[in-house]
């Protein structure tokens, strides 16, 4: 008998798990989604790193249309005032098929939509509550539908509500003490940097990241900056008391629509009190963004839990947390390093910094050890 999964969310995490169980014909599935429609208008870009994209390419991105995606070939780490410090060779993680890749978020989310018949997704669904019945699990939605699968894959980031209605106890994410600024740059506004890689801008207590999403060079920028959530300023007041006012060569960068929200991270990830629920994405946990493994660890996660599906693993849950931990410890301590190298704001810390920089770039075993244990 096939075995019947609900997917709660329908981002990259839920819509790339769906892409994997449709390749097995021992499992039907069903996605919900609280929204009333996908939002492909926007074109914010994410990063894909190559064990994401290894996975993907199980499904199609290949195929992708290569003008919607690009494939950075370094990392340039500047100064605030575009003074370039050394760069980082990202092509020795590629192999002939899969690369470093940016794109558009929407583009992403399209592509994996569009593999999924139109009856996979529901929208206008939201989760009223969740029993155990025997094996399966029975699902209630407040508009009083109900479901009964055999598991239930919850991925609908890290404000889940679903979880709170779960494990029947309230989960508050961390303030991480941040906020990201994200906008769209014309390629004319940064005639300093290289459109052809990621640049890096590390300034006090705050960082730039700029890249390309397609092969048009429409660039991505984000922007995080320290500051106390209690602050209420607009942003371009927080730009003027951070950014601009260490340097006046960036203005130029936030011309455009600027979007802007508090960065929160999860306390710590939870196993269900249903052995077959499982939580994934930014509903197991949350990364601080500065090693850009958001997006890759959703998809990886994903084709961890449809292989231990698939081979029918007698404790899926544990295995699950057990892998899910690990690697999640992993990535949140290089994040935290990152970000603690991106922020300095001390002059002699700085020239240290960029100093080791300069040398650990170039450190084949370092780079190895530091970035290729989760780019691979």
């Amino acid at each position: 008998m096939k075995k019947k999964i609900a997917i709660i969310g329908s981002g990259i995490a839920g819509l790339t798990l769906a892409n994997l169980l449709k390749s097995n014909s021992n499992f039907e599935f069903i996605i919900y989604e609280k929204e009333e429609a996908f939002n492909l208008k926007e074109g914010f870009g994410i990063q894909l790193s190559v064990n994401s994209v290894y996975i993907l390419n199980k499904i199609g991105f290949s195929k992708l249309n290569k003008n919607e995606k690009y494939n950075p070939s370094k990392l340039d780490f500047y100064s605030k005032n575009y003074n370039k410090i050394c760069d980082l060779d990202l092509t020795e993680f590629n192999s002939e098929n899969e690369k470093y890749t940016t794109l558009k978020r929407s583009i992403l989310i399209k592509f994996l939509k569009e593999k999924l018949l139109t009856n996979s997704i529901i929208f206008g669904k939201k989760i009223q509550e969740v029993n155990q019945t025997n094996e399966k699990l029975e699902i209630q939605f407040n508009d009083g539908s109900r479901d009964k699968v055999d598991y239930l894959i919850v991925a609908d980031g890290i404000y889940s509500n679903t979880k709170s209605i779960i494990e029947k106890k309230f989960f508050k994410p961390n303030y991480y003490g941040a906020i990201a600024i994200r906008s769209q740059v014309r390629a004319e506004d940064i005639s300093n940097l290289n459109s052809n890689n990621i640049s890096l801008i590390m300034s006090t207590d705050a960082h730039l990241v700029l890249y390309s999403v397609n092969k048009q060079k429409e660039i991505n920028l984000v922007c995080i900056i320290r500051k106390k959530l209690e602050d209420n300023d607009s942003i371009k007041t927080i730009l003027e008391n951070t950014i601009f006012k260490e340097s006046k060569n960036l203005v130029n960068l936030f011309n455009g629509e600027l979007k802007s929200w508090p960065i929160y991270t999860s306390n710590k990830p939870i196993k269900s009190i249903y052995k077959n629920v499982l939580y994934i994405g930014d509903a197991f946990y949350t990364f601080p963004p500065t090693m850009a493994q958001g997006a890759s660890q959703s998809i990886e996660a994903a084709n961890e839990i449809f292989q231990l599906i698939s081979d029918n693993n007698a404790d899926i849950q544990n295995e699950y947390f057990k892998r899910r931990v690990a690697r999640t410890n992993l990535i949140n301590k290089r994040s935290k390093i990152n970000y603690f190298g991106f922020h300095i704001s001390n002059p002699l810390l700085k020239t240290f910094r960029n100093f080791f920089l300069k040398r650990l770039v170039k450190n084949k075993n370092f780079i190895q050890s530091y970035l290729g244990e989760i780019y691979k």
